[in-house]
């Protein structure tokens, strides 16, 4: 296809369904009135309803569903992982720690008391912990009074409160109470909390280190109670994804290559007459308009489709050279130039990222020589790590045949990074697939896929990613978007 078809063939599309800026938006910005009236007065549609009505065939493109035994559960229908599935995580982590001679268990780390219990909050400098007994039936929570509604409306077996942070003895505004009494020590006011409720057994399980100081406060409040540090427990029962969590994983996967495919289309329709700010925004308008409009909100209650969202980046030229460029993304998108898209969609916590690499012809149609070998040797050890990434395997095994095959295709200027990290709700999480972890692979370990190659000196870099299973044999994928250069490969 020759230059001038492009262009034509750009322009039946950019002034298509998919003309949001350059057809649609610039016009309702130049006129006030229409913008101020209904939809049916002002005769054109609403920004979201542009976006829903993509044309294009990327769609078509994106790969079959995986069958067979390395293939993920089907798509959930619900929203959030069920409070059932709460409490059998709970159990395992009792029974765990239990082995150590532990009955109650303390968790301080957000991530870690959303994952056992359901509750996701802002994580912020106030201070949140989540105590729950052998014993007892739900959760006992410390916790700021903003938080409240939340946490009573969930999966809740009392707690204790503190107004905010800093706190202030006797201060509690929303029960009339004004003071500026002297400020709280937080942990001894937690470890109060604890005391009153009762810790079942002589030890404590915790999910981290204590520092000296809070070693004293403990053995000052809590007086021959054993603390003991649990978190490489945490950490491998949340390192094997279950069943329910593989399937919102799948929803969340199913969303992300849809917007994978609304991002290519737009970048055909555009082309040239974009920067990546503007295709970056186009789709996550998209993403998280298509993703919120299928969870069950109930008309805005706390605890509904939570943990649940997208975030799309876009980068082209230049700042692909950098791994983590600290420049900002505004660049227009222009021939012979790599474009990376970026896109991590979640649902209920679960999901991940999924980037791919674009190369742009050239006016004459074809491809720079030296970003195409760089995009196919980065590529191959995406493929690569599939491949690796069976159970029994070590990680560092992985991480060596990866980096091995990319210095023998003499990438080793541009290597700046391991292969993948450990995925959870978090993003970077352990295991790692690198030269330094010898963890053994275990089957449904979840690790992103970003053996990323850079060259700063020409201004290109090719950093795809994906979630990559742990399977018998070989790894699987979460994402059907393809890394065949009929995907690509563009001319624009």
């Amino acid at each position: 296809m020759d230059n001038q078809q492009q262009i034509v063939r750009r322009d039946i599309m950019k002034y298509g369904a998919l003309g949001l800026i350059a057809a649609g938006f610039t016009a309702r910005v130049d006129k006030v009135a229409a913008m101020q009236a209904s939809p049916s007065q002002a005769g054109e549609k609403s920004l979201t309803a542009q976006l829903r009505s993509t044309g294009g065939d990327s769609q078509k493109l994106l790969l079959p569903p995986l069958t067979g035994v390395n293939s993920p559960p089907p798509p959930a229908t619900y929203d959030m992982l069920p409070r059932s599935w709460n409490k059998a995580a709970f159990k395992k982590l009792h029974d765990r720690v239990a082995e150590r001679g532990c009955k109650s268990v303390l968790l301080r780390n957000a991530n870690n008391c959303s994952y056992f219990t359901g509750y996701w909050f802002s994580n912020t400098e106030r201070p949140q912990a989540i105590l729950m007994n052998a014993g007892d039936e739900a959760p006992w929570y410390y916790h700021p009074v903003i938080d409240t509604q939340l946490i009573k409306s969930g999966w809740y077996g009392g707690g204790r409160a503190y107004f905010d942070f800093p706190h202030a003895t006797g201060a509690f505004p929303n029960e009339g109470k004004v003071s500026t009494g002297a400020t709280v020590d937080m942990l001894e006011f937690m470890l109060e909390g604890m005391k009153e409720k009762g810790i079942e057994g002589g030890k404590l399980a915790i999910d981290g280190e204590l520092y000296p100081s809070e070693q004293a406060k403990f053995a000052k409040i809590l007086p021959g109670v054993e603390i003991v540090n649990v978190s490489d427990i945490v950490r491998q029962i949340r390192w094997i994804s279950t069943p329910e969590e593989l399937a919102l994983s799948h929803r969340a996967y199913q969303l992300n290559d849809r917007a994978h495919a609304f991002a290519r289309d737009y970048v055909l329709a555009h082309g040239t007459d974009v920067t990546d700010l503007e295709i970056q925004l186009a789709t996550q308008l998209w993403l998280l308009d298509t993703l919120r409009s299928g969870l069950k909100l109930d008309g805005g209650l706390p605890n509904r489709g939570v943990a649940s969202g997208g975030v799309v980046m876009v980068r082209c030229g230049r700042t692909t050279a950098y791994p983590h460029p600290n420049q900002p993304y505004y660049q227009r998108l222009g021939r012979d130039m790599p474009l990376q898209v970026v896109i991590v969609a979640k649902v209920g916590g679960c999901g991940g990222e999924n980037y791919r690499m674009y190369q742009t012809a050239n006016a004459s149609g074809g491809f720079d020589a030296h970003g195409t070998k760089m995009w196919e040797v980065s590529q191959h050890t995406c493929d690569m790590q599939r491949d690796l990434q069976a159970a029994g395997r070590r990680c560092s095994e992985v991480a060596a045949a990866i980096h091995k095959y990319q210095v023998d295709q003499g990438m080793a200027d541009y290597i700046y990074h391991r292969p993948g990290h450990g995925q959870q709700s978090e993003g970077h999480y352990a295991p790692y697939i690198a030269l330094g972890d010898h963890t053994v692979l275990q089957k449904n370990m979840l690790f992103s896929q970003e053996p990323g190659l850079y060259d700063p000196e020409k201004g290109v870099g090719y950093n795809w990613s994906d979630t990559i299973v742990t399977g018998e044999g070989a790894g699987y994928r979460m994402s059907r978007v393809p890394y065949d250069k009929q995907w690509s490969f563009i001319r624009i």
